[in-house]
């Protein structure tokens, strides 16, 4: 067009001024520092988010970047990541009912309510069903969780709601972790963990049981939660043709990314196999006691780990309003884990 009409004539009819059109121009060729930077932060969001499989948003993008050793606002990332058109894992809502506690078997009382939190690997085992659709019917999954890592130490596959579904879980935990006895089992009141069978399986390995109040899902809220990541990072993202396609890539979330890779928010934004690493090296350099006393003590006000916790007199839920902590701590990191952690990202940022 300006090789017809003058460039002031052009401006004048665009309404803008010829000084803006020139800085235009000059931008164009020699992009500025700035725009080559969000160019290169671009790449490396994107390559997060193909490795976290699609699923990471802009808070988990932001924690890996900061592992990284680099320092950007969520503002920026938030910014770069929606003009890339990258998008977190996104909520789907259905939830079936797997638990069947219309039952006679005997109900073990809510011994997690009383404990203090837990200080270290082995000391409280949650576990749950759920569902996995597939072209070939329902498969159910019954997993095993550590409560103090958030780590999935065991599961089981099965195409009924039998007492062996639970019990494949547990074995697999057993098998894998061999903790002392004493260690609390907790589980809601379905009718697979009250089993005759299931109760042996807990005595025979010195397991203490430990049941949800009827009607809670609150109290085993862990597993809950874990079960809808699993849904909507993996399970709502493809189809299943098949139950054995639906086995091999739980499997592949489980071991390969959600143990070893994906970012925790309760753990402080780290993984559970890196929470628990941390976890050893804080227990080598400190006393034994200190990682141990008080797990079955009677909790107190001036003790509690959460201390903005109010229960509503409808339905006794934990409500967290946050305490102020520090930007990528969790309110759920012990003090003394959470300072190794600090001295941890420290010692990454400097030697970067």
């Amino acid at each position: 067009m300006k090789s017809h009409y003058r460039i002031e004539l052009l401006c004048s009819a665009f309404c803008v001024s010829r000084s803006g059109f020139y800085q235009w121009r000059s931008r164009q060729s020699l992009p500025s520092n700035r725009a080559v930077q969000d160019e290169l932060l671009g790449e490396q969001i994107r390559a997060i988010h193909q490795q976290s499989r699609g699923t990471y948003g802009t808070p988990r993008l932001h924690a890996e970047l900061r592992q990284q050793g680099q320092r950007h606002s969520r503002k920026r990332i938030d910014r770069i990541r929606r003009k890339l058109g990258l998008w977190g894992r996104q909520k789907k809502s259905y939830r079936p009912k797997t638990t069947q506690s219309c039952h006679d078997q005997p109900i073990a009382p809510n011994r997690l309510a009383e404990l203090s939190k837990a200080t270290g690997e082995d000391q409280v085992w949650v576990s749950d069903i759920t569902y996995l659709p597939t072209e070939e019917g329902w498969l159910y999954l019954a997993v095993m969780m550590d409560l103090y890592s958030r780590r999935i130490i065991g599961w089981g596959f099965a195409t009924h709601l039998g007492a062996e579904l639970t019990a494949r879980a547990l074995q697999m935990a057993l098998r894998h972790r061999r903790p002392s006895q004493g260690l609390l089992h907790h589980s809601d009141r379905g009718v697979q963990y009250a089993s005759g069978a299931y109760r042996q399986l807990l005595k025979a390995h010195g397991l203490m049981a430990s049941m949800s109040r009827k009607g809670s899902c609150y109290d085993n809220a862990a597993v809950e939660a874990f079960f809808s990541t699993l849904k909507i990072e993996c399970v709502y993202r493809r189809r299943f043709t098949s139950r054995h396609q639906a086995q091999r890539e739980v499997f592949g979330y489980i071991e390969g990314f959600y143990n070893r890779q994906r970012r925790h928010s309760a753990l402080g934004y780290l993984a559970p196999a890196e929470f628990e690493a941390l976890a050893n090296q804080a227990r080598a350099k400190l006393p034994e006691h200190s990682f141990r006393k008080a797990l079955f003590e009677p909790k107190s006000d001036d003790s509690a780990p959460l201390q903005n916790v109010t229960r509503s007199s409808r339905d006794k839920r934990n409500k967290w309003k946050g305490p102020a902590r520090s930007a990528g701590s969790s309110p759920f990191m012990p003090d003394y884990l959470l300072s190794v952690a600090e001295r941890s990202g420290n010692q990454t940022t400097n030697q970067q």
